[in-house]
């Protein structure tokens, strides 16, 4: 826009991960913010993107343009407008249109060897909505993983800001170790991981034993899996979690040494959830070990 000022443009939209309507709905929406979230930026206008059988009841639509719309609002986003056709299946989602402050422009390139790795929510989800699918989850497990896919990320992006962080992702469709496969090759580092030390839903590891993991789990590890190091400690299932498409997924934050003791403190005063995870490395190539 200016010398001070960058747009961030985006889009995204998906079939239902969940049965009910209105969560879709704000699941989606909150999933479409995150990029915007993920560069420091803000959301400031929003047009939806949907898709919907010509059958489909109007009471359902109406429901996931309104989880949309109000999941919007929470993050301070004006839809205005969209477009619609009709297809089979059902698909929703942003596009979203923000600013952002190009001095704390947060990118994938700005990692540095010594930095501490965050993230701010636990994985499990795709395995997880996978096993919602097939009719495996009770309402417990439903009611974790939808309520972490509804929550924005603009408390993370915002922490991320303030404390001067240069690189963030969010861990979306490329699991965890696609997102920061990314961040390495963008930076020119390695990540170092500490499985034991990595969040999940509870749900996710009996689901996980039962191997429900979507397909773009597997697409992950075949397209990734040349850049990671697994310590022989973690068994198969406890890798694929790490390659498990995440839908509205956390913020991976990249912190230097000298800012992580403000970067938690602010955390802790603002009620955000983070978990320390690894390091950057100067050494090439992601590493997991099942504990440092």
């Amino acid at each position: 826009m200016d010398e001070k000022r960058a747009l961030v443009v985006t889009n995204d939209f998906f079939t239902p991960v969940v049965d009910d309507p209105y969560d879709y709905g704000a699941i989606a929406a909150a999933n479409s913010l995150s990029d915007v979230y993920a560069m420091g930026g803000t959301p400031l206008l929003a047009l939806n993107i949907a898709a919907f059988p010509g059958n489909l009841p109007l009471e359902i639509t109406r429901e996931i343009i309104r989880g949309g719309a109000e999941k919007a609002k929470e993050a301070g986003v004006v839809i205005a407008g969209g477009h619609s056709v009709v297809d089979q299946e059902p698909k929703f989602g942003l596009v979203v249109i923000g600013m952002v402050e190009i001095e704390t422009l947060l990118t994938k390139g700005g990692a540095r060897a010594g930095d501490h790795l965050f993230l701010s929510k636990p994985l499990g989800f795709g395995v997880t909505t996978t096993a919602l699918k097939r009719g495996m989850t009770n309402p417990e497990d439903l009611a974790e993983v939808t309520g972490w896919m509804k929550r924005l990320n603009r408390g993370a992006g915002q922490l991320a800001v303030d404390c001067g962080l240069k690189s963030a992702t969010d861990i979306t469709g490329f699991g965890l170790l696609g997102h920061a496969s990314e961040i390495a090759l963008a930076s020119g580092v390695g990540l170092d991981f500490d499985f034991s030390q990595i969040p999940f839903i509870d749900a996710c590891h009996k689901f996980a034993q039962a191997y429900t993991f979507p397909g773009g789990a597997y697409n992950n590890k075949l397209y990734f899996e040349k850049h990671v190091t697994f310590d022989p400690a973690l068994s198969d299932n406890e890798q694929m979690l790490l390659y498990d498409p995440q839908t509205s997924g956390g913020l991976l934050l990249c912190v230097p040494t000298d800012r992580v003791d403000d970067f938690q403190e602010k955390a802790k005063e603002r009620d955000i959830p983070i978990w320390e995870i690894g390091v950057v490395s100067s050494i090439p190539g992601l590493r997991l070990y099942k504990a440092f």
